[in-house]
């Protein structure tokens, strides 16, 4: 959001040169909470992004389902793996913003609808990726005699998030990884069985603190940026050192991955400070 193509490359550069594993961008429509600002389309940033990459992995946290068919999306990653060597990861979700869908007119706004759908959606993938003929018969999708070629180059890394009953089932089924909402963290020891094999990830709000005598800045710049209101656990503020001992207890508690959502945007220069040691 608010960013040219060659701003969201210049990070993902930077990223790559410090090390990071992947990138991750969002889907939407428009902007939540900010519906007058400019964004773009999410597939193809991703593209654009890979094109211009070697080695970082892409992705979303996460594509709505309901925005693309999915023989579309299935022709879109399949693309996209080949394009770029097998760097191209799938993060998918039933939507995070019910307004949205109800102001562009794109599926229901019914919360069992949508995950119902989704689960056609991993099927219908799983499906067309094998290369055969498909028929398949659902409450969202039909597909007769369809058949899609060439086939991803290898398993294509499946994200899903959430914590209701019916999308952990889907999690379990379908996975490859699963994003616990932060806010729901106090509950990973909880729900982690119900994940199945599927490892875990989060997204924490990230503000680097250069020195001790900047920390008091940057807290203001974080709290005038985003608010105050219920902001807890999805921000770490902290030097690289206290960010070390952080990310280091959530992997004691089994996290294998956080997207670090940067408060201050991710120029370059900070990711090169936190990657210097946190990423190491």
């Amino acid at each position: 959001m608010r960013m040219t193509h060659e701003a969201i490359v210049e990070r993902a550069l930077a990223a790559e040169a410090a090390g990071f594993e992947g990138i991750a961008f969002m889907d939407h429509l428009a902007p939540p909470l900010a519906t007058d600002q400019g964004m773009w389309e999410a597939m193809e940033i991703a593209g654009w992004v890979l094109a211009r990459t070697a080695t970082l992995r892409v992705g979303h946290l996460v594509l709505c389902d309901a925005f693309r068919h999915p023989a579309v999306l299935a022709r879109q990653v399949t693309s996209l793996d080949h394009a770029s060597g097998g760097r191209f990861d799938l993060g998918i979700g039933w939507g995070s913003v019910p307004e949205e869908l109800h102001e562009f007119g794109v599926g229901s706004t019914e919360p069992r609808a949508r995950v119902g759908r989704l689960g056609e959606t991993l099927q219908v993938l799983e499906a067309l990726w094998t290369g055969e003929v498909v028929d398949f018969e659902g409450e969202h999708v039909t597909l007769v005699g369809a058949r899609q070629q060439p086939v991803p180059m290898g398993p294509i890394p499946v994200t899903i998030g959430g914590v209701g009953p019916r999308t952990l089932d889907l999690v379990r089924r379908h996975a490859d990884w699963w994003n616990l909402p932060v806010h729901q963290l106090d509950r990973l020891e909880e729900l982690r069985e119900r994940a199945g094999d599927a490892r875990v990830s989060v997204q924490v709000m990230v503000a680097v603190v250069p020195d001790e005598a900047s920390r008091d800045e940057v807290t203001a710049t974080v709290h005038r940026r985003f608010g105050t209101q219920g902001l807890g656990a999805r921000v770490v503020i902290g030097t690289v050192p206290e960010l070390v001992d952080r990310f280091g207890a959530l992997h004691d508690r089994g996290v294998d991955r956080v997207y670090a959502w940067f408060a201050d945007f991710a120029p370059p220069d900070t990711l090169a400070r936190f990657a210097e040691v946190v990423a190491a």
